[in-house]
């Protein structure tokens, strides 16, 4: 049976070192969005809608891995939603300046769209270790 005055164990994906490689998995992550994103010759889309399917998709998986890399961190969300915004406007700053390329405010609109549904979908991975709390260990004997 277990004893009440021990918490329950994180999940796998809240401890440290899983953390850690989530953090790596994010810096990779940002450098295959860069170069998607730079790349003078972008793989073709089909209409302008799909283009920014591509730019939520891409900005969803950003935002959920960044949750579970900075969970624990006091305020990490608000940061890691400001931080992912503004690299979608360094993004369109740069498209902006490449000649094959544009920027678009509604690229940034799709990042942005990207980023609270990425937090929103990994919110039930992080739910009750946020409040978590740990009962106070019984006196000696």
């Amino acid at each position: 049976m277990a004893c009440p005055h021990v918490a329950a164990p994180k999940a796998w994906w809240l401890q440290p070192g899983v953390r850690r490689g989530f953090a790596a998995l994010l810096a990779l992550l940002i450098v295959v969005v860069a170069w998607f994103a730079f790349t003078p010759a972008p793989p073709r889309t089909l209409e302008t809608v799909w283009d920014k399917l591509h730019h939520a998709f891409a900005f969803t998986v950003l935002a959920g891995v960044a949750e579970l890399a900075f969970w624990p961190q006091q305020g990490h969300r608000w940061r890691v939603a400001l931080g992912l915004l503004i690299w979608g406007g360094v993004i369109e700053l740069v498209q902006s300046q490449l000649p094959t390329r544009s920027a678009e405010w509604g690229d940034l609109l799709a990042d942005a769209v990207g980023i609270a549904l990425g937090l929103l979908l990994a919110l039930p991975l992080v739910r009750g270790a946020d409040g978590e709390t740990q009962a106070p260990a019984p006196p000696p004997a």
